[in-house]
């Protein structure tokens, strides 16, 4: 039986897809977490979905997303063994994108997450996407993705939770989401 902890990390060095063993603040291993907590917070919206196909598309996203941690946990000369991240994936998502567009109305300002479970889900997946974006940036500046579809998938992924977001606040009949800015009325 596999066990749920090896002790082998408790000084604060874990393995990764490279040669010997790297701090657990390393760049890299931050990276994947980031990652990670979007995949569990678009775990949360599929959980949260009432609407079906989204559930689909969001654990296809979770797939992509573990196969990226991967990626991004080898050192870039073993990186493309894991690589599956490429055009025609940031293709899908565009064209999800622009489907989802079609059944939506964008406002024009600001809007405050929070209107049902599901869509308030999608608003916090697509902050940590933002956020595991942020940390890829990085690493990416110091040469150290050698994928570059890794970053412009992430730059999609958020934008597709928005539109996510406001197609669950539609699917409850509800025609506007929450703004920001609250309007007056004179």
């Amino acid at each position: 039986m596999t066990k749920l902890f090896t002790g082998s990390g408790d000084e604060g060095m874990t393995d990764y897809l490279g040669e010997g063993r790297i701090p657990k603040y390393d760049l890299r291993i931050d990276c994947v977490g980031s990652v990670d907590e979007a995949t569990s917070a678009i775990g949360l919206a599929r959980a949260s979905s009432q609407i079906e196909q989204v559930k689909t598309w969001l654990l296809e996203i979770q797939r992509e997303l573990y196969s990226m941690m991967a990626e991004l946990a080898a050192s870039p000369e073993n990186a493309q063994k894991f690589s599956r991240i490429g055009a025609d994936t940031i293709t899908r998502i565009e064209d999800l994108i622009n489907d989802i567009q079609t059944k939506i109305s964008l406002p024009r300002e600001f809007i405050i997450p929070g209107d049902n479970v599901a869509s308030a889900s999608l608003d916090l997946a697509r902050v940590s996407v933002r956020r595991a974006e942020r940390r890829v940036s990085e690493l990416a500046s110091q040469g150290e993705v050698v994928n570059p579809h890794i970053l412009s998938y992430l730059n999609r992924l958020s934008s597709l939770c928005f539109a996510l977001e406001l197609y669950e606040i539609q699917h409850t009949g509800q025609a506007q989401p929450t703004l920001a800015k609250k309007k007056t009325t004179q």
